[in-house]
């Protein structure tokens, strides 16, 4: 059976009987947010139902091309979860309804729509990429590497479509999903931490600082390679467009490291004072002359506003205006860290993850806690600064 079926909307889930998929969840969630009250939900948001058994690793809207509005995750529990969303951000009253899931052999720490949104890729410890067919139900091994799979990209040429997977085997491979070997293998100087596409061009981040840009239009060709700004070690990078020009073609990219602060960086400045870093997800107060400096896990900006959301260890989630160099809004703080986060395409929703990241080590993670997903409605949040305020 098809995932969407025939008719516009999917009220039924539905699925075939092959495949590792299954149905997960026994409930729909739906409520408006501002009637919770929840002391694990401090900003009253709707909570995801039936959310993932581990830490949670990547979460992804569906792209504008499909009617429906689904939620992927990837997971530390080696699962991939969908969820139905649907709603009216008249009301602002959300509802999400679990759909099905699909399981590696390990942690899944990244995802990737098809461009029409039929087709999701995951990238896993297990050292593969698995691709899951949503009208079919099939999940097929699409790539495989030979430490385990970072990061994987959907990209759409104007002469070829492929996925680009990155590893900490120190490779970047092209796919073109149809044979067993990649098209095209890239040689990194260190493992690939973080990367992020956005055709025609694609960023890639490193150990040991690592940056490099890539043209996309004719494979993987290297562009430049960027002395990072940033200190210490980058753990996330988001390409942001030139809202000025049209068909908003990518100009640069934020990047967020370990030690609480985001580089925003121009491919080709106009001018050098363009690039900039500030400082984020760090304590307000002093302990004992010291201030708490938590990791940037996350980074993505806003589909029509070209505004920033980061998300941190501080269990924190905060919107900035990169143009205007200002803090649009921070969020309350939350029992665990934020572990990662995105936007639906029409921007009306800030899908964001709750878990244990890790950052403090073994003796602080406590099993009791249990992981989120919240969605919180943001589209006013995120509008820019008007200028000469």
């Amino acid at each position: 059976m098809s995932f969407f079926g025939s008719t516009a909307g999917v009220t039924q889930p539905m699925f075939g009987s092959t495949g590792t998929s299954s149905m997960f969840g026994s409930s729909t969630s739906s409520l408006n947010p501002l009637l919770s009250s929840q002391s694990h939900n401090p900003m009253k948001d709707l909570e995801v139902m039936s959310p993932p058994d581990d830490s949670i690793s990547c979460l992804m809207f569906s792209p504008p091309s499909l009617q429906q509005n689904y939620l992927m995750s990837g997971s530390w529990d080696n699962q991939i979860r969908c969820w139905e969303v649907s709603g009216n951000s008249q009301t602002n009253n959300w509802s999400t309804v679990p759909k099905a899931q699909q399981t590696h052999a390990g942690p899944v720490l990244d995802l990737a729509f098809s461009d029409d949104g039929t087709k999701v890729f995951s990238a896993s410890c297990d050292k593969t990429v698995k691709m899951w067919d949503l009208n079919s139900n099939q999940c097929l091994q699409v790539a495989q590497h030979d430490q385990p799979v970072k990061t994987c990209h959907f990209i759409k040429a104007q002469n070829y479509t492929c996925l680009m997977t990155g590893s900490w085997d120190k490779t970047l491979k092209l796919w073109d999903m149809r044979t067993p070997n990649p098209v095209q293998t890239v040689q990194l100087p260190e493992r690939c931490y973080c990367a992020d596409v956005y055709y025609p061009m694609a960023v890639v981040g490193t150990a040991n600082r690592g940056i490099i840009v890539y043209s996309l239009e004719q494979g993987l060709q290297a562009y430049k390679s960027v002395e990072s700004p940033l200190k210490y070690q980058h753990r996330c990078v988001s390409i942001f467009t030139d809202k000025e020009k049209a068909n908003q073609p990518p100009t640069g990219f934020a990047l967020g490291s370990v030690e609480g602060r985001v580089a925003i960086q121009y491919v080709n400045p106009i001018n050098p004072k363009d690039n900039f870093t500030f400082k984020c997800h760090r304590s307000n107060g002093t302990n004992n002359g010291f201030q708490d400096i938590f990791a940037v896990n996350d980074i993505a900006f806003h589909p029509h506003h070209g505004t920033l959301a980061t998300v941190g260890s501080d269990g924190r989630f905060s919107y900035w205006d990169k143009d205007a160099r200002t803090k649009l809004k921070t969020s309350e703080q939350l029992e665990q860290p934020i572990t990662t986060c995105c936007f639906s395409s029409r921007g009306e929703l800030f899908a964001y993850a709750v878990s244990y990241d890790w950052s403090k080590g073994h003796e602080y993670y406590n099993p009791q806690k249990k992981n989120y997903i919240f969605l919180h409605h943001c589209y006013d949040d995120l509008r820019p600064r008007s200028k000469g305020k």
